[in-house]
């Protein structure tokens, strides 16, 4: 039986989840916060080394923060996208395309006056890109992992969903906590990806999704809200 352990913070979710291979990780959270995440995992009576895979839906700040100290307490192998290995290399978020609504536009603002702007986190040290499995490749291929991975690009152009049964860990491809607005996630570089993206976990007929912001929903929320896809108007961020 699947088990599903949520090892984040009140701001993102890490997903550890139990299978017949091991435990999978899906992303990693901020820097500075594997301190944290081990705690938890003590508190669950599983070890780092237990960790198998780390499933990157994509390479951004938040998910992506502690992915090194990850990899150096345990033996575990990164699958994502072909396109995140340079941006884990350049250890910055991009900032194509923009905020997906006005209140998700002055949260953005309010961040950078914060100082988290820049969205940097730690790139990813050379002794760790043999452990890289791109999703394309034969040795993902070769691997038979009992999950789905589907391409959901919009959010990044290197965003991958995972499937197991009938839950979607979806990344950042939805959301589910403030200030997102109708499932809608906060930055978006491609709309029309986006847009497609939608289309595609609904094809692919999950029950539950797990966003990797707020709780988790019914898939038909998407079918709901996606005429409201086509009403969104992007607003970049100068930097």
């Amino acid at each position: 039986m699947t088990r599903i352990f949520n090892l984040g913070s009140r701001i993102v979710n890490n997903y550890l989840i139990s299978t017949d291979v091991g435990y999978i990780l899906i992303d990693t959270g901020y820097n500075g916060g594997f301190k944290r995440f081990t705690n938890k995992l003590k508190r669950q009576r599983i070890f780092p080394k237990d960790i198998r895979y780390v499933f990157l839906t994509h390479a951004h700040d938040d998910h992506a923060g502690f992915l090194n100290e990850v990899l150096a307490a345990t033996d575990a192998k990164v699958i994502l996208h072909p396109k995140a290995i340079e941006r884990l290399k350049k250890g910055q978020n991009s900032f194509e395309g923009g905020c997906s609504s006005q209140r998700a536009y002055l949260f953005c603002k309010i961040l950078a006056l914060c100082g988290k702007g820049e969205h940097k986190f730690p790139a990813i040290k050379p002794e760790y890109l043999p452990r890289l499995i791109t999703t394309d490749s034969e040795e993902f291929c070769a691997l038979n992992l009992p999950f789905e991975v589907l391409e959901t690009p919009g959010h990044t152009a290197d965003h991958i969903s995972l499937l197991i049964g009938d839950k979607l860990f979806c990344g950042d491809a939805a959301m589910n906590n403030f200030p997102s607005q109708k499932r809608v996630i906060i930055w978006i570089e491609n709309l029309q990806q986006f847009k497609q993206s939608w289309q595609t976990i609904l094809a692919a007929a999950p029950k539950t999704i797990y966003p990797a912001h707020g709780k988790p929903f019914p898939a038909s929320d998407l079918q709901k809200f996606f005429p409201d896809l086509d009403k969104i108007r992007l607003h970049p961020i100068r930097h």
